[in-house]
């Protein structure tokens, strides 16, 4: 229970009358409090703080939060954001099989992929496939995601019997002169894959992912692999 001491100046001091008042309750405030402290134990110091990894407490300067990985493939039937859609430039070379279940790096399934090269000599020479959002969109319906906070984009890939070169690997690039436009690019090539599964990254710091409709691609052609191109991919996401 807190204790209140009542003070007497004895008669022999004497102050000015509003001098006085202001001493006598500032001696009282100051006692009081210094005694509560003393003798209550329920009386402790409050200190605010935001949890590990939270939200700050102040009004205004909320804490970025970590980019969580953003799926382009990871399985048959999986919560894959883009479509393999885009073939290039007309796909009739290109056989993409996205349910192939031998000798997957990781999960259930992987992508195989078949650059039919008889049939390129016959064509354009070269081909490719987009992974686009939504499917078949080439910048002429709004759609993609704002992937801001994304470092990089990781997949898995690997050769048939090694010695496939990819021309590039890229995301982004997707629309441009059209009405919705990809914001950025970033790609990496060209890569000369082995037969063993092998982890690749295209690094997107200072990219603009504020608008990404193609969210993956490969691009090979006929003067890198002369006589067959067929490869794997697995486990394609932006982190």
């Amino acid at each position: 229970m807190p204790v209140i001491i009542f003070l007497v100046c004895p008669p022999r001091y004497t102050f000015r009358k509003n001098m006085m008042k202001k001493g006598f309750m500032a001696l009282i405030v100051s006692s009081f409090v210094a005694l509560l402290f003393l003798f209550n134990p329920c009386v402790v110091h409050a200190q605010s703080a935001s949890p590990a990894g939270g939200d700050s407490d102040i009004p205004g300067e909320d804490q970025p939060k970590p980019f969580k990985p953003f799926i382009v493939y990871q399985d048959k039937g999986s919560v894959n954001r883009f479509v393999s859609s885009g073939y290039m430039p007309t796909g009739e070379c290109i056989k993409m099989e996205d349910a192939w279940t031998d000798q997957c790096e990781e999960g259930k399934s992987c992508i195989k992929v078949t650059y039919d090269i008889p049939c390129s000599l016959k064509s354009r020479h070269w081909a490719g496939v987009y992974w686009l959002n939504p499917a078949d969109n080439w910048g002429d319906r709004k759609g993609g995601y704002n992937l801001t906070g994304a470092k990089k984009l990781i997949f898995w890939a690997r050769g048939e019997n090694g010695g496939e070169k990819i021309a590039e690997f890229r995301i982004g690039g997707v629309g441009q002169g059209r009405d919705y436009p990809d914001s950025d690019t970033a790609s990496i090539g060209p890569v000369i894959l082995s037969k063993q599964w092998k982890e690749y990254e295209i690094d997107l710091r200072d990219k603009d992912l504020t608008y990404i409709s193609g969210g993956f691609a490969w691009i090979a052609n006929v003067d890198d692999n002369p006589s067959s191109c067929t490869f794997y991919l697995d486990n394609i996401r932006y982190e």
